[in-house]
């Protein structure tokens, strides 16, 4: 018997010990071994229903198995599927000129592809460093890069210097040097933008901090002072584009037209599934920045991925998904606010934070008590995810039904009833 046929026909448990002996452990032991899915949902190895709120950490734009992903995969596979970037293909081009047309890009604008968001920040990266040099401050090159505290822009090299949580960045400094981290206010973004800054790369929500938005007005006066300082305004829309938030990307309601940043970077989404990154340059200027020989990828924008990229934007457009986006978005935040245990919501479209009210003996038992909501979750055949000790994160498919969101709001005061007395009952209580 085949190992490929052995797996699939193991139960969960034994894959499970089968992970253990064969994979890398950065993840952490798996919360399941998944199977199949269909829509917003899931089975695992054993045949057990889970509703998909996490879509692959906003990955599943489309849900699973959609015919229009799956026949457009299918379609290009049997055509053409990978050619290097020797060479380029129609799909690349056509979904090129999708987001370009989509963002409202100004003449001269571009598009580089990647195969992940962390790659399309780190070709941000050296965007901004290639700022710093072309563009120069009064002492020489500019060497200053500014993130926000509580950012997540990925886990390579450059990315990884631009992400805030120590945790992530301790174990391998020195990291590339010159990223400063600010407080999210307008105060702390006034005081540092000079004409030592090369970039300000900024998410218009912060999806692993809490899902935490910026305040008002904070990217508009962003890009006066970027502006005004000679500085590029890069924005991190991995997780937040796409639909994700109810319009085609969160930082349009700010910044368009005239306003549009200097960069934008986009994954997740992007591919319903299949693995691609893009990075946006808007402008002459910022799109010449990059010239040849001084970034590149191999699989990056290859057939498969930019057709699949091609159907799901023209798949959202055609089903009419970000007024669903926006109408499940609400009803799903209304439901959540008016149950006990829940302290806050915080609701982009279908991109929702959950702060839940803390345990008070201690806190330690505050600090389990959303990881045991995930667990409890699980048991009752959902999936959600905890970014921190008292915040849930929901980013379902973009095609969650109403229903769907119905079956959530009325399990959820049981599921944390069993998360708390979950945790209260753990050893050492």
């Amino acid at each position: 018997m085949s190992r490929t046929h052995s797996a699939q026909d193991a139960s969960a448990e034994a894959l499970l010990e089968q992970y253990s002996q064969h994979l890398m452990n950065v993840f952490g032991p798996p919360q399941a071994v998944l199977a199949r899915g269909e829509g917003a949902v899931v089975w695992d190895a054993d045949g057990n229903r889970l509703l998909d709120l996490l879509g692959g950490i906003a990955v599943n734009a489309l849900g699973h198995a959609h015919p229009a992903w799956v026949r457009a995969l299918s379609e290009q596979a049997a055509a053409l599927g990978h050619i290097s970037n020797f060479f380029t293909s129609p799909q690349q081009i056509e979904l090129a000129k999708k987001l370009l047309e989509l963002t409202g890009a100004p003449e001269g604008s571009r598009v580089f592809f990647a195969n992940s968001g962390s790659e399309a920040n780190e070709a941000a990266f050296k965007l901004a460093r290639r700022q710093g040099h072309e563009v120069p401050g009064p002492d020489g090159p500019r060497t200053r890069i500014l993130a926000l505290e509580d950012s997540f822009h990925g886990r390579t090299a450059g990315s990884l210097a631009m992400t805030a949580k120590k945790a992530y960045r301790e174990p391998f400094e020195p990291l590339p040097t010159g990223v400063e981290f600010l407080a999210p206010t307008l105060e702390a973004l006034e005081a540092a933008v000079d004409n030592t800054v090369s970039a300000l790369i900024v998410e218009p929500v912060r999806g692993e901090a809490g899902v935490r938005p910026l305040p008002e007005g904070w990217l508009r006066r962003a890009r006066q002072l970027t502006r005004e300082h000679g500085a590029l305004l890069i924005v991190d829309e991995v997780q937040t584009g796409v639909g994700r938030t109810g319009q085609w990307f969160a930082s349009s309601a700010e910044l368009s037209g005239a306003d549009a940043p200097d960069a934008m970077t986009l994954a997740k989404g992007l591919g319903g599934g299949f693995p691609i990154g893009a990075m946006i340059t808007f402008g002459e200027h910022a799109s010449g920045l990059l010239g040849p020989g001084q970034h590149g990828t191999t699989f990056g924008g290859n057939p498969l991925a930019t057709a699949v990229g091609l159907a799901t934007l023209t798949t959202i457009e055609d089903e009419q998904i970000l007024q669903n986006v926006r109408s499940v978005g609400q009803h799903l935040a209304d439901g959540l606010r008016a149950i006990d245990g829940v302290a806050e919501v915080r609701a982009h479209g279908l991109l929702i934070g959950i702060d839940l009210e803390p345990i008070d003996r201690s806190a330690s038992q505050t600090a389990a008590l959303a990881p045991a909501v995930v667990a409890a979750a699980r048991r009752a055949g959902f999936i959600v995810n905890a970014p921190g000790p008292l915040t849930l994160r929901l980013a379902p498919p973009l095609i969650l039904s109403a229903e769907q969101a119905d079956e959530l709001l009325g399990a959820l005061p049981s599921i944390l009833d069993a998360a708390r007395e979950a945790v209260l009952s753990a050893p050492g209580a």
